[in-house]
């Protein structure tokens, strides 16, 4: 969301967020589901109506949507409204669109930093987070803390948190927002009502594709993304096109590395474990998830793409800092061109 405009709702989040809205008893909400389907927007939205001032002032309960038009929505979509709060890894907020003011130099450009910025959400932004529980609300209505990725809580900060959400202040709510619910905490999990949020149906999800510029055969890509319409729409922005995704197979098998040589590697990495997946998949009789059937071979032995799905794992657990991206990447198109010829054996 951009300071200063109104958030637009997703069109497969209005049910959720009028459920959510209707049926939340509990202080805090555990958003959770697959990435690229809207857990931070949808967490966005709840605390924006939680702190709506049209569904009339001091008001407790579940109301409807935010209006969009008052004091507090203007604040809201200005990224300045002083009863919320939202923990974020630093290395997330300008892609989402939550850079700090002191992140930023006096022509509006990104200030240079010594430092990587991290993915966790440290301990330090937990404890400015408890500051701003403790104080009264400046408008009167609710205190909303969100948190996402929630799995990015370190485990001191997550252990800070958990206090809070064992004895919350009488305003204070939390959203949570989880791609990996299992990588929090069981105690934090337990003191949240879960909101699970699966992925869309085909029709909304291309409807919104086409809206939002992704052009020829959205269906693939979104085939490609799993199903989840904002990975498509990252994927089509990064450069992929629709033909370059059904190709891929095929170079695979003529071993051509230089079918990702422009993809940074964690992404190239990720789209080889896609395409492993959907040929171990064909290997059992199971249709493909990722790649239409047509595009793909049809191997018949798994175990030697069972080794080629381990190499690729062992690569993504170092693929924001691979040792030579170009000698790693041919090496796995060479392992999965051999593992695909081992799979397919001649009669």
């Amino acid at each position: 969301m951009v300071a200063g405009t109104q958030q637009q709702v997703l069109p497969w989040l209005k049910q959720p967020l009028s459920q959510a809205l209707a049926t939340a008893r509990s202080h805090a909400l555990l958003v959770q589901g697959p990435a690229g389907v809207g857990q931070f927007d949808l967490a966005l939205l709840l605390a924006q109506a939680w702190l709506c001032e049209a569904h009339g002032a001091g008001k407790q309960t579940s109301h409807g949507p935010a209006c969009g038009h008052c004091a507090s929505c203007l604040l809201f979509q200005s990224h300045t409204h002083p009863d919320f709060q939202l923990l974020l890894p630093d290395a997330l907020r300008e892609t989402l669109g939550w850079a700090q003011d002191s992140e930023t130099g006096k022509d509006g450009e990104p200030k240079a930093s010594k430092t990587k910025p991290s993915r966790e959400i440290k301990i330090d932004a937990v404890r400015a987070m408890l500051g701003f529980t403790q104080v009264t609300s400046a408008r009167g209505r609710a205190k909303v803390v969100v948190v996402y990725p929630a799995e990015a809580l370190n485990n001191v900060a997550a252990n800070a948190l958990l206090k809070t959400l064992e004895e919350p202040g009488g305003m204070l709510r939390f959203v949570l927002a989880s791609n990996s619910p299992e990588g929090l905490l069981p105690t934090i999990r337990s003191r949240c009502q879960p909101l699970p949020l699966g992925l869309p149906a085909q029709k909304p999800a291309l409807q919104w594709l086409s809206e939002q510029g992704v052009e020829g055969a959205a269906d693939v890509l979104l085939m490609a993304a799993g199903g989840r319409p904002q990975e498509a729409k990252d994927w089509f922005e990064a450069g992929l096109r629709a033909s370059v995704w059904q190709q891929l197979p095929q170079r695979l098998a003529r071993g051509e590395a230089a079918a990702l040589a422009d993809w940074p590697v964690p992404r190239a990495i990720d789209a080889l474990q896609r395409l492993s997946h959907d040929l171990l998949r064909r290997c059992h009789g199971a249709p493909p998830s990722y790649f239409a059937a047509e595009f793909l071979p049809a191997p018949k032995l798994a175990g030697p793409l069972l080794g080629w799905d381990a190499a690729l794992r062992r690569a993504a657990r170092h693929a924001e800092h691979p040792l030579n991206a170009g000698l790693l990447m041919e090496s796995l198109f060479a392992q999965g061109r051999q593992a695909l010829m081992e799979a397919s054996p001649r009669r």
